[in-house]
């Protein structure tokens, strides 16, 4: 039987974590000016139309990053309940 928690295996969960905060922080900061410099003149609050190409980019890239996120954790789930029955079958 494989072993799952190795120190090896947590190193790279701990790393692939701090990497996706790090790409969180991206998208925060580059839509922190957003909030910072809103003219209601331009259009509605976080609608496309009131913002500059710059942040339609970041807005539009941390939504897929919520996409490509939701979709790893539901590939995670389904790894570890595959684990979890293949472990019960030979039991």
């Amino acid at each position: 039987m494989k072993k799952i928690l190795t120190i090896k295996n947590i190193l790279i969960t701990i790393g692939i974590i701090l990497f996706d905060l790090a790409v969180y922080i991206f998208f925060v900061m580059m839509l922190m000016s957003y909030d910072d410099l809103y003219d209601e003149s331009k259009g509605e609050y976080w609608s496309l139309e009131s913002m500059t190409i710059g942040q339609k980019a970041s807005s539009i890239g941390i939504n897929i990053w919520h996409v490509i996120n939701l979709i790893v954790i539901g590939y995670v789930i389904f790894r570890v309940i595959k684990i979890i029955r293949k472990n019960a079958l030979q039991q």
